[in-house]
């Protein structure tokens, strides 16, 4: 299957989560990835959490469509590879510590020599500039630098973490953006290639809505509120019999049809609630009598008076409920497939949805290297010269 990125061929330096999500999206929607490779241990998240026969579960989704190529990027030799590969690629996406092409002699001003239309995307902790550049960066920095930690969790307990390395995976979203928009600009204005600067705190600090604005002038701190949003009544994680549910009825018209299900027209009437400003400043008054109402049911049967007052609702899913949710499996958001040694894998599906040109898993992530006889060979080297690169190490 094709797909809207099909020709368009993409080189991975990098390892773990942020740069391999991105090449990941454009994989599944057609994009011809090549994935570098140490030789003999591969990206570490082969031997991330959980695994089956001695490799991560998390890789084979996180590298499937690609195709694995060990390559030692210490080695001149292996530079050279890089290189050639990169003279007759689209794009080449980099998650390491700044500076660290440069060394290598793979900056971008060096590729551009070889192939002034290369789009070099570089994911960092901190970006490519700036007092900060050369600090090694995860996910879980970046989310704290930049401000999603602080506003996360309950406001009598220290601050927790999203339980998924958000940051590397908006930092990768940001990347995927920052490519498109740059072969967007060469298709259109037949332009050259550009770098495109993704850093971690920077994707994070990218999405916390009115944070800086209400702080600049307001002087306030978004604080920890729990299942709450600060500021926006009611919506919340109301306590059911049997767990919780969650209701959002934030908007206008919404909240008063939601009151009226819960059997509170009184408060739903009320002038004082009549927009957000006013529920907001009796957000607890309002919680408190949707919690009494939830209290009293399973969060089955409120789901149910929610959705026929069509105001929005929700449980709290866990991996089991999503595997069993019949509108996860209509929209083809879970894929069955099998691991080499035939063992049944799930795996999430493609997102987003095109209508003409959907995305696809051709394969699930391969074996270390599978690749890179077919690679070399494409790129002109012949099988004397990488049958030499292997016995030395360098593939």
């Amino acid at each position: 299957m094709s797909g809207p990125l099909t020709g368009l061929k993409v080189i991975e330096l990098g390892q773990l989560i942020a740069a391999p999500f991105a090449t990941r999206l454009l994989a599944e929607f057609g994009a011809t990835v090549i994935k570098v490779e140490p030789p003999g241990t591969g990206d570490p998240l082969r031997k991330w959490r959980k695994t089956h026969d001695g490799t991560s579960l998390w890789s084979y989704v996180q590298s499937r469509n690609k195709h694995s190529v060990t390559i030692d990027l210490k080695a001149p030799e292996g530079q050279d590879i890089v290189r050639r590969l990169a003279s007759e690629a689209d794009v080449v996406v980099e998650n390491f510590r700044p500076g660290t092409l440069e060394k290598w002699g793979l900056g971008f001003e060096e590729l551009a020599k070889l192939n002034p239309r290369i789009v070099l995307v570089r994911l960092s902790g901190y970006g490519q500039t700036g007092p900060y550049r050369e600090r090694p960066g995860f996910g879980v920095i970046g989310e704290a630098i930049g401000g999603i930690r602080y506003t996360t969790g309950s406001p009598d307990r220290p601050p927790s973490r999203v339980g998924v390395s958000i940051g590397d995976s908006l930092a990768a979203l940001h990347a995927v953006i920052g490519t498109l928009m740059a072969i967007v600009d060469i298709a259109r204005n037949g332009g050259t290639g550009q770098v495109v600067d993704v850093s971690l705190y920077e994707s994070v600090f990218n999405i916390m809505e009115s944070l800086i604005p209400e702080y600049g002038v307001l002087g306030e701190i978004r604080e920890r509120s729990g299942g709450a949003l600060p500021g926006i009544a009611p919506t919340n994680a109301y306590e059911a019999r049997d767990g919780y549910v969650l209701i959002a009825g934030n908007g206008d018209s919404i909240f008063r049809r939601l009151m009226k299900a819960i059997g509170r027209d009184d408060i739903g009437q009320d002038p004082r609630f009549a927009d957000n400003a006013g529920r907001a400043a009796e957000a607890d008054l309002i919680d408190a009598a949707i919690e009494a109402w939830t209290k009293e049911r399973t969060a089955e049967e409120a789901l149910a008076v929610m959705n026929e007052a069509s105001v929005p609702a929700g449980r709290i899913y866990n991996a089991a409920d999503i595997m069993g949710d019949p509108h996860y499996r209509a929209r083809e958001m879970i894929i069955e497939t099998r691991l080499p040694d035939g063992t049944p894998m799930p795996v999430p599906g493609i997102v987003p949805k095109l209508s003409r040109t959907p995305g696809s898993m051709r394969w699930l992530g391969p074996k270390l290297g599978e690749h890179t006889d077919q690679v070399l060979a494409e790129a002109g080297y012949s099988a004397e010269e990488v049958a030499d690169l292997r016995r030395r190490g360098i593939v």
